[in-house]
């Protein structure tokens, strides 16, 4: 009976239970923050407190390095702040109205990703979504790190190849047109009216899951891609959701031989079955709760963790 319920009502239902499964995260040991040049980077606010620990402490636990920020949606309260400071070392929180925009648009998470680019000139910077479980070793996120490469995490598996330029992505990708009218494919499929001697190349990725390492560029190249954009899709348009994970692919497409994760082992969940090599997952929000998949990697990772699951 409950899939006659709207969507709206299940979500909310599910993601009760699935806080309700995954208590036990909050009985494992705190993460112990090493100023390594590292930072573990998310935007969340109070609905998402415990997914959010299970995501940034199983990481943190396989990679043993980095610091904690968070970006505060303008929800989290005291109780979640001192939360938050035990479990994660008493971790930097910035206040989503401090975010200078400038020309950028406001919501859709471009405050999250000016944020990294505002602040990675001396750190690595890693964007974690809080639906994500990492469920064994990440080495190829150390090597990332350890070499100071950008890493990307993909979409999907056609997009193995990695970055591409641009007039090759709409080729291969977009030759048939827009398949939906989600703003990602409308810019995607119209990639190929920006001039090819800027030379720019584009990947399609997910920014559920993003390194970028240090010394980069700032807003410079973001903001150059913006107006490319609104000459694409109107200028009111870039407000839509979706329009910062098209930058942050396109950013991260254009650094110096960024990594890119394969996607057997960082993946998004489909309701699929994963394979005995993943590493990581990310449970995006049309299959988040199917198949109980979600809370059986959560209450793997805590295992991992040290805590007894309930």
């Amino acid at each position: 009976m409950s899939s006659l319920l709207p969507h709206r009502w299940r979500s909310k239902r599910e993601a009760t239970r699935h806080a309700e499964a995954i208590t036990a995260i909050l009985d494992t040991p705190p993460i112990v923050p090493k100023h390594d040049g590292v930072v573990l980077f998310s935007m969340i606010g109070t609905a998402v407190l415990l997914p959010y620990l299970v995501a940034v402490k199983s990481l943190w636990g396989e990679l043993q390095r980095g610091r904690v920020a968070i970006l505060d949606d303008g929800t989290l309260t005291a109780q979640d702040r001192a939360i938050l400071a035990h479990h994660c070392g008493d971790p930097e929180i910035m206040r989503i109205s401090d975010v200078v925009l400038g020309e950028f648009p406001a919501g859709g998470t471009w405050e999250r990703l000016l944020t990294i680019l505002d602040r990675r000139g001396s750190e690595y910077w890693i964007q974690l979504d809080s639906d994500t479980v990492t469920i064994s070793p990440v080495d190829e996120v150390a090597e990332a790190i350890a070499r100071n490469r950008s890493f990307v995490f993909l979409g999907e598996v056609e997009a193995s190849d990695g970055p591409l330029p641009l007039a090759e992505f709409h080729q291969r990708f977009c030759a048939r047109g827009a398949v939906h009218d989600h703003v990602q494919s409308r810019i995607e499929t119209s990639l190929d009216q920006v001039d090819e001697a800027r030379g720019w190349k584009y990947v399609r990725g997910c920014s559920g899951f993003a390194g970028f390492a240090a010394t980069g560029s700032g807003r410079a190249l973001a903001s150059a891609f913006l107006t490319e954009i609104k000459g694409m899709i109107g200028e009111k348009d870039v407000t839509i959701w979706g329009t910062e994970q098209v930058t942050s692919n396109f950013l991260l497409a254009n650094e110096n031989s960024p990594v890119v994760l394969p996607y057997d082992r960082y993946l998004n969940y489909w309701a699929e079955d994963w394979g005995k090599d993943a590493s990581f997952v990310h449970f995006v929000g049309t299959h988040r709760h199917d198949n109980g998949a979600y809370v059986r990697a959560s209450l793997q990772a805590i295992e991992r963790l040290g805590g007894q699951t309930r």
